[in-house]
């Protein structure tokens, strides 16, 4: 219970990480949400159609792309859904919509902060 209200309080995306990562240059945070944006919604769409092992390597290039911003909900989510079908691949939908979730969640605040200049 304690780490779902942690998650819950957690922001999508940690601005102090995307600012260090970025060293404070808002062209550059704006470039890399745009590319997270567009990436993240065309794998969790192509994860829908996958198989295991597929589904398996564009969570894993999803987790890694949620690191670099600093979406540590995705992050977890991807892992989960990494591991799942890898060990597990069977029905995968529920793990994929719990990471569409995130991913969702992550792309609102993105647009909310390309609208003010990130």
């Amino acid at each position: 219970m304690a780490q779902v209200a942690m998650a819950a309080m957690e922001p999508a995306i940690d601005r102090g990480h995307l600012a260090r990562i970025t060293f404070g240059d808002r062209s550059l945070q704006q470039e890399v949400l745009q590319l997270f944006d567009r990436q993240s919604a065309l794998l969790i769409a192509r994860m829908r159609s996958g198989n295991g092992e597929a589904i398996s390597a564009m969570a894993h290039t999803l987790k890694g792309s949620a690191a670099g911003i600093g979406a540590q909900s995705v992050v977890r989510a991807a892992a989960a859904a990494e591991q799942a079908a890898a060990h597990a691949p069977g029905d995968l939908s529920d793990t994929i919509d719990r990471l569409a979730q995130a991913v969702d969640e992550a792309r609102a605040l993105i647009a909310e902060l390309l609208r003010k200049g990130a």
